[in-house]
């Protein structure tokens, strides 16, 4: 028995055979003018009827355009949902050329299965020493291209951005060095303060200056400051780039036949390399001065007698070994922090764990590189 709908008589028609089975007839124009409403009606019609089976009759249909598609698409997804049966019957040649036109065979299909399939253990680790070597590629690659670009400017220094670099020497060195003047102040402050409580058993006060000036400058001091710089600039570097890569900003160097790590690795790394020796120097001297603090004002020293005590106990080597180590740690911050702002891939969510990546790799790497310094040190003295 065939029952017409109140509404839109016109349009459509539905027929039910038996419990499972429903039919709906199309007929004039299934578009844009009418799609709004057979859709609430025709929901209304499959929770009233629940079906099994839903067959689309489209035969009478002479018009049908992306909105009339797009409800079927609807009814053929709530059979999906329902795990019922969905098929389309008596479809004329010009229909069949719209829905083909739109895929209509792929939309609104169900996935086979919503279980994710477990991967074994292998599988696993063979993804990881895939990964791992892709990035000793990408970084062997990246670090080749870095020693060409030094050796294009050793050919020709005047292709150097020296506005770029001296903009980057004021964001890594003149704009940080509040910040490593405080917390070594503090360092040097807690450093006196700690060892003084184990010195003034022995009536040795006075060599809380030689305790705090060899550590700060030796280690603590490089270390720090670099730390200070890592979490600054490198993450700077490596948003900045990052940036640039998703959008498309690097690209268009290439385009453009402009070398990407000549104009802006280089440029970030000279900055770096120029700016954190100073840093360092002036790391040690707010240390000193708050190791002074504590001795003048806690353990009876004079602020001759403690300077004096620094002065004999320091040499050149202490401090240049600091500055030279703080070189070495500059070169690192800042080509990290460039290699993890080229492999950004994605929108800001990689331009996020970058910046991340390129923190966290290069604290390890300056703890890395000073621990080998300090054994090739020991070595070299003993």
């Amino acid at each position: 028995m065939t029952v017409l709908s109140k509404n839109l008589t016109r349009f459509y028609s539905f027929s039910q055979e038996g419990a499972g089975k429903l039919t709906i007839h199309f007929q004039d124009r299934l578009d844009v003018s009418n799609t709004a409403p057979l859709t609430k009606e025709f929901n209304v019609l499959l929770r009233t009827h629940k079906p099994d089976n839903l067959v689309i009759d489209l035969e009478k249909l002479n018009d049908l355009d992306d909105y009339g598609v797009s409800v079927l698409v609807e009814l053929k997804r709530a059979m999906g949902n329902r795990r019922g049966n969905f098929s389309l019957t008596n479809i004329s040649e010009k229909v069949n050329e719209i829905l083909s036109m739109h895929r209509f065979d792929v939309l609104g299909r169900q996935p086979i299965s919503t279980h994710k399939t477990s991967s074994s253990l292998f599988a696993n680790l063979g993804d990881s020493v895939f990964n791992i070597g892709s990035e000793i590629r990408f970084m062997l690659t990246f670090l080749g291209d870095t020693c060409f670009s030094f050796l294009m400017f050793l050919r020709r220094p005047g292709g150097l951005r020296f506005n770029d670099m001296i903009e980057k020497m004021k964001h890594v060195g003149l704009d940080a060095l509040p910040i490593v003047g405080l917390i070594s102040f503090l360092l040097g402050l807690i450093m006196a303060f700690m060892s003084s409580v184990q010195l003034q058993q022995f009536g040795a006060n006075i060599y809380v200056a030689s305790l705090v000036g060899i550590s700060m400058t030796r280690e603590l001091g490089p270390i720090m400051t670099a730390i200070i710089v890592a979490g600054r600039s490198g993450s700077s570097f490596a948003a900045e780039i990052g940036t640039m890569k998703i959008s498309e900003e690097v690209d268009a160097l290439y385009t453009m036949n402009i070398n990407p790590n000549f104009f802006l690795v280089l440029p970030r790394m000279f900055a770096a390399f120029l700016v954190m020796p100073v840093l360092v120097l002036f790391s040690d001297l707010f240390a000193i001065a708050g190791g002074l603090l504590v001795g003048v004002t806690m353990l009876d020293l004079t602020v001759s007698g403690y300077i004096n005590q620094t002065i004999n106990t320091l040499t050149l080597f202490d401090v240049f070994w600091g500055v030279f180590k703080s070189g070495i740690f500059a070169i690192l911050i800042s080509w990290t922090g460039c290699l993890r702002g080229f492999q950004v891939k994605g929108g800001a969510a990689g331009v996020g764990q970058a910046t991340t990546s390129a923190v966290v790799t290069s604290i390890f790497l300056i703890v890395l590189t000073d621990s080998l310094l300090v054994v090739i040190l020991r070595y070299w003295n003993g």
